[in-house]
């Protein structure tokens, strides 16, 4: 009898729990004001998104996308542009702003950040005697340009006492 005393108990408070989270979403759909996104850099993250990049490099490009220069102490509404550098250990991004916050062109250099696996296995594939000592990761976006972005790893490759320097882009196409 206890049992089915503590059934009955529980379909009735998970019923009352059922009704209080639809009364709360009613009460809340009712009193939340509009609320207009708008992010200035959406351009400049769809172009420069790469699911392979590294971490830093993310995390960088995602902070110089976010930056507020409005809110800056720099800004003064005379400026056409701004010129913002932004540092990690591993790389920089130097960015340029108009005057609403947007990004207009982009110069980023990282070191030693970690190949996709595009990149890794084109040059293992082409230079198998090789291994890769050195990266930098080059990215450079024009907001105005009918190809925004370009991407280039400039790698490094030794084998014994012979370097080789070579280039890729982030599908691992070799560019000469």
């Amino acid at each position: 009898m206890a049992t089915s005393r503590k059934k009955q108990l529980k379909i009735v408070s998970m019923i009352g729990l059922l009704f209080m989270v639809w009364g709360i979403q009613l009460f809340a759909q009712d009193t939340l004001p509009a609320v207009t996104v708008i992010s200035y850099n959406y351009k400049y993250l769809k172009s420069i998104n790469d699911t392979n990049a590294a971490q830093p490099v993310k995390m960088l490009q995602k902070h110089s996308a976010n930056y507020d220069i409005k809110s800056s102490e720099f800004y003064e509404e005379e400026y056409d542009e701004y010129i913002i550098s932004f540092n990690i250990p591993k790389g920089e991004i130097l960015a340029t702003y108009d005057k609403e916050g947007r990004i207009i062109r982009t110069a980023e250099r990282f070191k030693n950040v970690g190949l996709p696996p595009s990149v890794r296995e084109a040059v293992s594939k082409k230079y198998p005697e090789w291994s890769i000592t050195k990266d930098f990761y080059l990215v450079n976006y024009y907001a105005d340009s009918k190809n925004p972005t370009k991407k280039i790893y400039k790698l490094l490759l030794e084998n014994g006492s012979k370097r080789l320097r070579i280039k890729t882009n982030e599908k691992g196409e070799f560019i000469e």
